[in-house]
């Protein structure tokens, strides 16, 4: 089985608001990327961060660590797209209740 390398796309929508649009491994390797490219956006005053992890095939602990370092760094985020397995772990490492993590059906739990 190949590695998928983890793209970033940044997109700014409207009102401020700036999406972060996660595809390939959320991993040990690639986890340092995502927080970089948040870091970057860091001293943009563009709030809040949407997270969208529609393309992400696989998340880790890593990959769970830096989206907690994005959320601190950023004050706040939302999750979006998230597949059924990572919102498993969101619930059962306790990041759901930390995080805002829009549910599948639209519905937006846990703020943080």
């Amino acid at each position: 089985m190949s590695r998928q390398q983890l793209t970033i796309e940044v997109t700014r929508l409207d009102g401020g608001q700036v999406r972060l649009r996660l595809a390939g491994e959320l991993d040990y390797d690639s986890a340092p990327d995502l927080i970089a490219a948040a870091d970057e956006l860091r001293g943009d005053d563009h709030q809040p961060l949407m997270v969208d992890l529609t393309g992400v095939s696989l998340c880790d602990s890593s990959g769970l660590s830096a989206l907690l370092v994005v959320h601190r760094a950023a004050g706040a985020i939302r999750l979006t797209g998230g597949s059924p397995q990572l919102q498993r772990m969101l619930d059962r490492t306790g990041l759901a209740e930390l995080l805002a993590v829009e549910h599948a059906d639209g519905d937006l739990r846990a703020i943080g």
